[in-house]
């Protein structure tokens, strides 16, 4: 039986997450500072061994893999897979988290922004990301049986929330307080 190890982190910070704006699937750029917190989930990463990656379709999720693969020569296999990408935030997309309160009220705001089962205006619940990535997370778990590498997986904070939520066991209300850094590596083993 062997182990191998699956690293998920999030991607650097974007000018939306910068500005405090519903990003979603909008093709939001890293900042200066999320390429240097790019650069530190590298750094931390750098010694371990990656065959596979994994990135979404937004260019935020490839440039923060781009520079943690600059120290893996050895990884040869990338993959695209929105099953992974942030949650669809709909309609909230492109605004303020203030406007929102504004407009709506906090209750609402928080329902949309941190509620389980709520969705935003023509967006998705946490329970609509758990589908999707409870989906990716068994097709994983296939691959690294046939491929027996050490996985990198470059992602968002929603999908990373319910990634660990499915990984760690965790409870929906610890589930929908987490708060996932820019900077930080989730480090999985799993036996195949």
């Amino acid at each position: 039986m062997k182990e191998v190890k699956i690293f998920v982190f999030r991607h650097g910070q974007t000018d939306f997450n910068r500005d405090s704006k519903f990003t979603g699937f909008f093709d939001a750029k890293l900042t200066k500072t999320g390429t240097d917190d790019a650069k530190i989930v590298a750094e931390r990463l750098k010694k371990e061994k990656i065959g596979l990656a994994f990135c979404t379709s937004l260019s935020r999720s490839k440039d923060t893999l781009k520079e943690v693969l600059k120290y893996h020569q050895e990884c040869k296999e990338i993959i695209e897979d929105n099953r992974m990408i942030e949650r669809s935030y709909g309609d909230l997309v492109g605004k303020t988290h203030w406007e929102i309160v504004k407009k709506f009220g906090v209750k609402k705001y928080d329902e949309w922004h941190r509620g389980w089962n709520a969705r935003p205006p023509n967006g998705e619940s946490f329970v609509d990301v758990e589908k999707r990535v409870k989906n990716f997370i068994s097709d994983l778990k296939n691959l690294l049986k046939e491929k027996k590498l050490n996985v990198a997986i470059s992602a968002h904070g929603n999908s990373i929330r319910l990634f660990r939520r499915l990984m760690e066991n965790l409870s929906i209300k610890e589930t929908c307080s987490l708060y996932i850094p820019y900077d930080k590596v989730f480090v999985y083993k799993i036996k195949i």
